[in-house]
C-alpha cells in the first residue's frame, strides 16, 4: 500500500494497532520503515492519541504482562522498553502498576526450568542463577530462591 497521503497513514497505523498496541515511537519507527513521509506521520499519530486509539500506558501494561507470562523479570522487561524508546520514569511507573509479585514470577520460572531442584554444588547454582538473571530477575531475590528462603 502507497502511504503517500495522510489518510493511508492514518489506515497503515491503525492497521498495525489492531494487531497489538504498539508504543508512539515504534509505530512512528514502523511508518517510517513502509515509506510514509515525515510530514503524515506526526499530525497521523497525534490525533490517534487524542481519540485514545494510541496510549502509551496501555501499550506498557500489555507489554509488562506479555513479557512476565513468558517468564521474564522486571529488569529484562525494563531493558527492553528503555530500548524501544520509552521514558525510564514511565516503565518504572508502569512496572509497579503491574501489581505482579516478582518472586513468585521467578519462583515459577524457575520451577519449569529445573523442576523445582535446588542446586547441589557451585556450578549448578552459578548455571541456575546465570539462566535467572539473564531472564531478568534482580540478584537478591535469585540469591534468596537458591538458598531456599524466598517465602522468609
Amino acid at each position: 500500500m502507497e502511504l503517500d497521503n495522510p489518510l493511508a497513514v492514518r489506515r497503515a497505523a491503525m492497521d498495525l494497532l489492531a494487531r497489538r498496541e504498539h508504543g508512539r515511537v515504534e509505530l512512528l519507527r514502523k511508518l517510517r520503515k513502509r515509506g510514509a513521509p515525515e510530514a503524515f506521520i506526526e499530525p497521523a499519530l497525534d490525533r490517534l492519541e487524542q481519540e485514545g486509539l494510541l496510549s502509551e500506558s496501555r501499550y506498557l501494561e500489555s507489554f509488562v504482562a506479555y513479557r512476565a507470562r513468558a517468564g521474564y523479570g522486571p529488569l529484562r522487561i525494563r531493558e527492553e522498553l528503555t530500548q524501544r524508546g520509552l521514558a525510564r520514569a514511565d516503565v518504572e511507573q508502569a512496572l509497579r502498576d503491574s501489581g505482579i509479585d516478582w518472586a513468585v514470577q521467578l519462583q515459577a520460572c524457575w520451577q519449569r526450568k529445573f523442576s523445582g531442584r535446588l542446586p547441589e554444588d557451585a556450578r549448578e547454582r552459578a548455571q541456575q542463577g546465570r539462566f535467572l538473571s539473564y531472564r531478568g530477575y534482580p540478584l537478591e531475590l535469585i540469591g534468596r530462591l537458591l538458598r531456599g528462603t524466598l517465602d522468609d
